[in-house]
């Protein structure tokens, strides 16, 4: 039985789901359906993460596959080694911030493009299910070739580019890898740059000694915001095991919902080539559209997902898109998401402006207040949506249908969305200054989700 394919990777619980002989299996179908001459693989630091990247490695060289090793590395590495390499796809075994018995492969095709269930997994998925022998390589000369591991080198002057010749400011930043793979590049970027980090929970360790990397849970994000506290930091930098995302706190030590920080970065991509394309999830919209839009740039809703932002940038040569759950991504970096390049952009935006963290932020939350995502556990997502809509129909509400349910009513508005890998709703409101506003819609459409 193959491993949960799910909407943009695949995912499963180690060993029941997903194993080495499933690995090995899964590069065989990839290699039968999609017809790779090359590919790129690395993997993060969880236990069994190299296992299972050496078992697709050798699933790939016994089919005739050509391969570039990445070794332990970042999501964004193999997306970065994909496209510069030009390899047919791109193959990176993380579990990113699933619980400690799941694993996962996450796939990007040429150029770094999105691999989607049409594109890719519904191909191999059948493969996988099918009783078909995949052929093997019978002499040497046959199988693929397995390159020395990819240097770091082009992938850390990628990122220095971010901010080469600006004049940044000496900054002190907690970095909180979580154990994860993210230690590392901060240890090779640290000399090219002006600043001071502090690192907590620095090396990439296996055993998770820490739990799961994940500043998206609030008992995740104490260490981080006490240290910046501590230390007397600027601003401290979190991010997820495969550091695909980043998280930021300012200098009080409070946790910056990634909502505001889409319109930091959009406005900072925005002084970089004026009158640019900017995406942003629908969940919470209005002060992205307002910087986007004050800035003379064009502001497009995208669905929520990795899928459909790459597919969705590339198609309108969008500089930037920006998601709530702290993925952002970047046309100079193959339209795909990295957590390295966003705080990269944040801090030179701060080191233009001369302003703190803080204060750029509380004025656009002011201005904007949101409550953040709250999630229910539901028996019956589409008919909690359908109770929501009902009650304020009669208000004649700006219907909004890129993702899950929107109503837009002027000073107010809100979006509930079905989760697509768990029992859960997720609610976001926001209004125009209006805390009270907020408060109580908040109150109101909690009631009428939980009956």
């Amino acid at each position: 039985m193959a491993a949960p394919f799910k909407a943009y990777d695949v995912r499963g619980q180690i060993p029941r789901e997903l194993n080495v002989p499933f690995a090995y299996r899964f590069a065989q179908a990839t290699r039968q359906t999609l017809q790779p001459k090359s590919v790129v693989i690395g993997h993060d630091m969880r236990i069994d993460s190299p296992g299972l990247a050496q078992a697709l490695i050798q699933g790939f060289l016994d089919s005739g596959v050509d391969v570039l090793p990445v070794g332990r590395c970042g999501t964004e590495e193999v997306y970065f080694h994909t496209a510069d390499s030009g390899a047919d796809a791109g193959l990176m075994v993380t579990a990113s911030h699933n619980p400690e018995d799941y694993n996962g492969i996450k796939m990007v095709l040429k150029g770094a493009s999105a691999a989607t269930p049409d594109n890719a997994f519904n191909a191999i998925e059948a493969a996988l299910r099918s009783s078909e022998v995949f052929p093997v390589a019978s002499s040497y000369a046959e199988r693929g070739k397995l390159a020395d591991e990819a240097p770091r080198e082009r992938y850390i002057a990628r990122l220095l580019d971010e901010v080469a010749g600006l004049p940044l400011k000496p900054l002190k930043i907690v970095c909180h890898a979580g154990n994860g793979c993210a230690g590392p590049i901060i240890d090779l970027l640290e000399k090219h740059l002006p600043f001071t980090f502090i690192k907590v929970d620095h090396e990439p360790d296996p055993r998770l000694p820490n739990g799961i990397p994940n500043p998206l849970l609030p008992e995740k994000r104490e260490k981080a915001s006490r240290a910046v506290v501590e230390h007397g930091a600027d601003l401290a930098i979190a991010w997820d095991g495969d550091f695909d995302r980043c998280f930021l706190y300012d200098h009080k030590g409070r946790f910056v919902e990634g909502y505001y920080l889409v319109g930091l970065i959009a406005k900072r991509m925005l002084e970089k080539e004026p009158g640019s394309t900017i995406l942003y999830d629908p969940r919470l919209t209005w002060n992205t559209i307002d910087i986007v839009e004050g800035m003379g740039g064009k502001a497009l809703a995208c669905r929520t997902g990795h899928a459909y932002f790459k597919q969705m940038m590339r198609e309108h040569n969008a500089i930037y898109g920006g998601e709530m759950s702290a993925h952002h991504y970047f046309r100079d970096f193959s339209y795909c998401d990295t957590g390295m390049l966003a705080w990269l952009a944040v801090v030179a935006e701060l080191s233009a402006s001369g302003e703190r963290l803080a204060d750029v932020l509380e004025a656009r939350i002011a201005a904007f207040p949101c409550s953040g995502e709250i999630n229910f556990t539901v028996d019956d997502a589409k008919a909690a949506q359908e109770r929501v809509a009902e009650h304020f129909q009669s208000l004649n509400p700006k219907l909004e249908t890129v993702d899950g349910l929107g109503m837009d009513f002027g000073d107010w508005r809100f979006n509930l969305r079905a989760s697509n890998t768990e029992p859960l709703l997720r609610l976001n409101v926001e209004t125009r200054a209006n805390q009270k506003l907020l408060d109580e819609r908040v109150a109101e459409i909690s009631k009428l989700i939980t009956g």
